[in-house]
């Protein structure tokens, strides 16, 4: 096919590609690329970063894979996948809030991949389209409670299956009741009715196994991003896999957050002169809560659904073998945030009040888990799953942008078996690393639109050795929190307060303020941050 005839088909396909004569070739030997992401899991939750959750597959694939102590989100969900997906600064991308579209000039890993011979899938949740309820609040927790259908879930246009996914099983909003969740799709089309024994994360498991099982019938390799619900609120699971953790909090936040603590320290990822242990964020002190065993039950639960997502991580790692596509499978484990501060929202936009048959969901129940129960971990649990870091999801400290990070690659990561890399990286750099594997080029258009040069660096300079860090600077910003990382400094500060500056290096759980110390490493920063911010038009 002649240069002219290639150019005409990709731009029929939305994506216009740089420099014809330097189109990627197509070659079997490109690997599959698989992202598993957790919503709102704490640091550290999962068994291989210090947690007593059990995580024995996931475990596993860091056991032979790599581990990132200084891998960076963008401290919430939809900021944290929109940057994923596109390489971008979130607000870069159009999320410069909650429930807003992705931006229709920044191209998706899928968009790209899928014009470069890739199958493209996607299972779970996307969070990155307009999610507006209904003016009458009484018809928006009918809609929830499946009794009306209002239509769309939120602009097609901007549903997975229109930004370069092929397939997407999953849900269009953000939150959902995991027995029966709301705005659950197939690509455009809603799913109207689900079985008894429906479950989300089993459902997410099954239908990557089905995608996986598509995909080993040819040649071609496969994106797959795998975006679970879980742990994020309502705190919905099984009973046998609570019943696992019926005891293992009871003894509450502190000792939880010690005990990890130590047990991350003795495993290597973290040591106890450069991470102080600070208190918990919180402020509360477990012996004078009276509904210690509310309390626990709470924890127990939102170890439940990480312990159910693990078993579908061993399905889906079994279904990579049996089909011979493990080897050449890179699967990149992450959370978008860390753990969850929230508690107490009562029903109403994407929380239902009833569920299908009307019957009222208990918020606060003393035993959560079941369908008609919505609760939360709150801050003291979500400070000790965000260990050995202070604070939780949203803010721009480390325990709401730090994530584990784990990369699994048998066929070209072999020589990094079971190594923990403590290079500066964010989630902004997979996009681009899946560029590089893929051997793909940058658009510069998609879907008619000029795109910008992408903010995230490949990591497979940092995964293979050869580079220290991915970044030098890297910027936070979310409704108000704000955060510059320069090398070994970081400055952070909470909505609306004075900024911190921390050593990183001697300080990395931030518990030692040396703005006064540093006035003009202070002004420095404040400046660099203020000229970035306003580039991305967050401040004038």
């Amino acid at each position: 096919m002649d240069c002219f005839k290639t150019t005409q088909l990709l731009a029929i396909g939305g994506l216009f590609f740089a420099g014809c004569g330097q189109s990627p070739t197509i070659e079997p030997e490109r690997p599959n690329v698989m992202i598993i992401m957790f919503d709102d899991m704490g640091y550290s939750d999962l068994g291989c970063y210090g947690g007593e959750i059990q995580t024995p597959n996931i475990d596993k694939l860091a056991s032979q894979g790599i581990r990132f102590t200084q891998m960076y989100n963008s401290a919430r969900c939809c900021p944290t996948r929109a940057s994923l997906l596109t390489g971008h600064h979130p607000q870069r991308a159009g999320i410069d809030g909650m429930g807003v579209n992705l931006a229709m000039n920044t191209a998706t890993i899928a968009e790209v991949l899928k014009e470069n011979g890739y199958h493209t899938g996607m299972t779970g949740k996307w969070h990155l389209s307009q999610t507006k309820p209904m003016d009458n609040p009484v018809e928006q927790l009918r809609w929830m409670a499946h009794q009306v259908d209002y239509g769309p879930f939120s602009p097609l246009e901007n549903y997975p299956s229109n930004r370069g996914f092929q397939e997407h099983w999953g849900v269009i909003w953000g939150v959902v009741n995991f027995f029966d969740p709301f705005s659950l799709v197939h690509n455009e089309e809603p799913i109207k009715e689900v079985p008894d024994d429906f479950y989300m994360t089993d459902f997410i498991t099954e239908k990557s196994i089905d995608l996986i099982e598509e995909y080993g019938k040819d040649e071609n390799p496969f994106f797959l991003y795998v975006a679970h619900t879980a742990p994020h609120w309502p705190l919905h699971a099984l009973p046998e896999d609570i019943e696992k953790y019926k005891d293992t909090y009871k003894d509450g936040w502190e000792a939880l957050r010690k005990s990890r603590y130590e047990r991350m320290v003795e495993m290597g990822i973290i040591d106890k002169d450069s991470y102080p242990l600070p208190e918990n964020s919180s402020g509360r002190v477990w012996d004078d809560v009276e509904k210690k065993e509310y309390e626990s039950a709470c924890m127990s639960v939102h170890a439940a659904m990480i312990d159910r997502v693990d078993q579908g991580v061993g399905q889906i790692i079994q279904k990579l073998k049996e089909t011979g596509q493990y080897e050449n499978t890179i699967i990149m484990v992450l959370s978008d945030n860390g753990a969850s501060y929230e508690r107490g929202y009562p029903a109403g936009f994407d929380r239902p009040g009833f569920t299908r048959d009307s019957t009222l969901i208990e918020y606060g129940a003393d035993k959560p888990g079941a369908e008609t129960t919505w609760n939360y971990i709150g801050r003291a649990w979500g400070s000790a799953s965000n260990t050995p870091f202070r604070y939780w999801k949203m803010e721009s400290y480390e325990g709401g942008t730090a994530t584990p990070f784990i990369v699994h690659w048998p066929e070209g990561l072999k020589e990094k078996e079971n190594t923990i890399n403590r290079g500066m990286a964010h989630v902004m750099d997979i996009m681009p690393t899946c560029l590089e594997l893929s051997g793909a080029n940058y658009p510069v258009q998609v879907n008619g639109l000029k795109t910008i040069p992408l903010a995230g660096k490949s990591l497979m300079q940092l995964l293979r050795g050869d580079a220290e860090s991915s970044h030098d600077t890297l910027y936070w910003e979310h409704q108000r929190g704000r955060a510059i990382r320069i090398g070994d400094w970081k400055m952070t500060s909470l909505p609306e307060k004075d900024w911190e500056l921390f050593n990183m290096v001697e300080d990395h759980t931030e518990t030692n303020n040396l703005v006064t110390e540093f006035p003009e490493k202070v002004a420095a920063m404040d400046a660099a941050w203020k000229a970035w911010a306003s580039e991305l038009k967050i401040i004038e």
